[in-house]
């Protein structure tokens, strides 16, 4: 019932910045927070940023000051501009979505995720 489009990864030299963002679509849901994850290998999923529908943000201590997570309520869409990216940033970016249903069931949806690799 729903799906997330990512879009905006890609390999930058450290310093650089990329824009990552992430609509949700489909129908007969309600989204409560949008935000994301990233995940590199052999390490588990972790909060990058997330946002709530009235503004309220969350930041992994690692890219406070660095990444600012924006929201389009209208449009569903999640942005997270990454500036000043370091190595330590690369990771496959998972969009997420925590989503109600038209019975106020609850869930989490994931996008596919885009690649972000920073390398010199």
């Amino acid at each position: 019932q729903v799906q997330l489009a990512e879009s905006g990864g890609g390999l930058v030299q450290p310093g650089e910045s990329l824009r990552l963002s992430c609509a949700a679509s489909g129908s007969g849901f309600s989204i409560n927070t949008m935000g994301w994850y990233r995940q590199a290998p052999g390490k588990q999923r972790e909060l990058v940023a997330d946002i709530i529908s009235g503004g309220s943000t969350n930041y992994a201590d690692s890219v406070k000051g660095r990444f600012t997570i924006s929201r389009d309520n209208a449009k569903s869409t999640v942005v997270l501009q990454m500036n000043s990216l370091k190595p330590e940033d690369t990771a496959v970016y998972y969009c997420k979505a925590d989503i109600r249903d038209l019975n106020g069931r609850t869930f989490r949806y994931w996008g596919q995720g885009t690649q972000v690799t920073v390398s010199s």
